[in-house]
Parts: structure tokens; C-alpha cells; sequence
């Protein structure tokens, strides 16, 4: 036998109904995998926390579990979020798993093959907005008419699975790292990992997030997201900690993409690549480093060229 559920190992973490249903597809204890090429070439000891190996092959799956399992506990029938995929494919999987409905509004010609594959797969309604903002005003609409459960990170269920992940990095490390590096797209995840790291008493890591310069534009879509619904609280979050956000072109992340895979066998999406993007644009030059690598290279495998 493997694991116990995410949200029954760390039950007494996580504002779950008291004898809620478990929704589960075998989410979290990801690899904590030691880089150690990547990180001669910035000088400091590098760990990829690689999530990617989550069920539907994202972190979104830690928050999915908790959002999913306390909306059927409360006798929800269907749940909707906006997503530019990884969401999509979250939610559609944990909704199935759950017997439950699944809208997904998604922005036009932002989501890849293999997420909208995904979502479809397990019978998910799927419809397509102009853009990312537009697709979650309609879902936050939904979700106040009372027919439909919001399971955007704007569901604070989300952020409390997420934070599991930080004290899966403390626990296997022993102490907070130095410096934990992750992608910057709606602001979710850095605002997660300080909510673990905080509530896990092991101290601050900086936080070092890689986001798009061109968020509208970018060709690393699943963090192409021109306005974050957390930017205030994931700033906060990152000056707190002493860190920094790191603009990066497409050109750096695609080369730390390529890197990855090249010089540790990690495949995985190009967005998934901004937080090593931003390590490597601004070297640490000793300590203990997480880069959290965010989704699977399948999700996109039409960026391999």
C-alpha cells in the first residue's frame, strides 16, 4: 500500500468538515530530486521538488483533493473554475472521481492540447472565454448563484492543500531550505508555500518567483495570466521573505526548460521552468535551494521541438 490520502496525512492541518469524504487520486509526496549539474551552475545545492508526478501531473491536484472533498461533504453537484489548463485538468479528474458536474471556462487559445485532452477525457463541459479574466468573472458569477462550487485558488481550500507541499520539503530536508524558487502566474503557489512554510515553524525560505515579462503574451501558457488574482498577497508574501519576482523573457525560461531535461532528465512544462529561470538569471551562489518544478512535459508536448 502507498500512501494515505494527502488530506488524511495532514488532517489535522486542514479546515476539512469533520468526517468528510476523502476525494483522492494519490495526490502529493512528490520527489524531492538532488540537481546537482544545475546547481554548479549556481553555485549552491539545488533540489527539484518535482510535482509533476501528481496524479493529473500538477501541483493543483494538493489543493484539488481538500476544494473537491469539502464541496461534496457540502452536497455540492457541480464545481467550475476559469483555468489555462492545469486547473482544468484538476478539476475535471478529482469532479469525476467525486460523482460531481465540472464546468471549465478556459481563454481562447491559451490552453494546450494535452490539458484540454485531459479535462474532456473524464467528462468535463468545457467552453472557451476571450481571455483568462473574462472566464473567471463567469465563474465567480456561477459560484454566486449558488448552482456551482468556485475551484479557482480563489477557494481558500486551494491554498491549504497546496501548502502541504512546504511541509513535504521540511520533512524530508529536516529545516527550511535557503531559498525555495517556483513559477509567478496567478499567485496561488507562492502564496501557499508561505502559508506552509510559515504554519510549519521551520523558518522563511526567500522566495524567489519567475514570472512572465510578458504575461498577456508569453509561450509559457500556463502562467499567462496578465492579471494575478493573488498579486497583492504573493507580493507580500515574497518581501516578507526577503526574496524577490524575477521578469523573465521567453527566451530564458525556454532555456532553463531545455536545461532540465537535458542535464537532469526532468521533462516538464515550459512554465514549469520559471522559478529555475529566475535562479538562474539571479545565482544564489551558496545554500540549500527547492526549485519546483509545477507540471509534466506532457501537458505541452508541442513545444518540443
Amino acid at each position: 500500500m502507498g500512501l494515505r490520502p494527502l488530506a488524511e496525512r495532514y488532517a489535522d492541518r486542514l479546515p476539512l468538515s469533520k468526517g468528510a469524504q476523502i476525494v483522492s487520486l494519490g495526490e502529493g509526496g512528490t520527489p524531492l530530486l538532488h540537481a546537482p549539474r544545475i546547481g554548479s551552475r549556481v553555485g549552491a545545492e539545488v533540489f527539484l521538488k518535482w510535482e509533476g508526478a501528481n496524479p493529473t501531473g500538477s501541483f493543483k491536484d494538493r489543493g484539488m483533493t481538500v476544494a473537491v472533498s469539502q464541496a461534496l461533504a457540502d452536497g455540492a453537484r457541480a464545481v467550475v473554475c476559469a483555468s489555462t489548463g492545469n486547473t482544468a485538468a484538476s478539476a475535471a479528474a478529482y469532479a469525476a472521481r467525486a460523482g460531481l458536474e465540472a464546468v471549465i471556462l478556459q481563454p481562447e487559445g491559451a490552453v494546450t492540447r494535452g490539458k484540454l485532452a485531459q479535462a474532456r477525457a473524464v467528462g468535463a463541459t468545457v467552453e472557451v472565454r476571450p481571455s483568462f479574466e473574462q472566464a473567471l468573472e463567469e465563474a465567480r458569477e456561477l459560484e454566486a448563484r449558488g448552482t456551482h462550487v468556485l475551484v479557482n485558488s480563489l477557494n481558500p481550500l486551494r491554498l491549504e492543500g497546496q501548502k502541504t507541499a512546504a511541509f513535504e520539503i521540511v520533512e524530508e530536508m529536516g529545516s527550511a531550505p535557503d531559498i525555495v524558487a517556483l513559477p509567478y502566474g496567478g499567485g496561488g503557489n507562492v502564496c501557499a508555500y508561505a502559508l506552509g512554510f510559515r504554519e510549519e515553524g521551520a523558518g522563511m525560505p526567500r522566495l524567489v518567483a519567475g514570472e512572465a515579462a510578458n504575461r498577456g503574451g508569453t509561450v509559457a501558457s500556463a502562467i499567462r495570466i496578465s492579471e494575478p488574482a493573488h498579486a497583492e498577497e504573493a507580493q507580500r508574501a515574497v518581501e516578507e521573505s526577503g526574496g524577490e519576482v524575477v521578469p523573465l523573457a521567453d527566451g530564458a525560461i525556454l532555456e532553463a526548460w531545455r536545461l532540465l531535461a537535458r542535464e537532469e532528465g526532468v521533462f516538464c512544462e515550459p512554465s514549469s521552468a520559471a522559478g529555475l529561470a529566475a535562479l538562474l538569471a539571479k545565482p544564489p551562489g551558496d545554500g540549500r535551494v527547492v526549485c519546483v518544478i509545477t507540471g509534466h512535459g506532457l501537458k505541452d508536448p508541442d513545444a518540443v521541438e
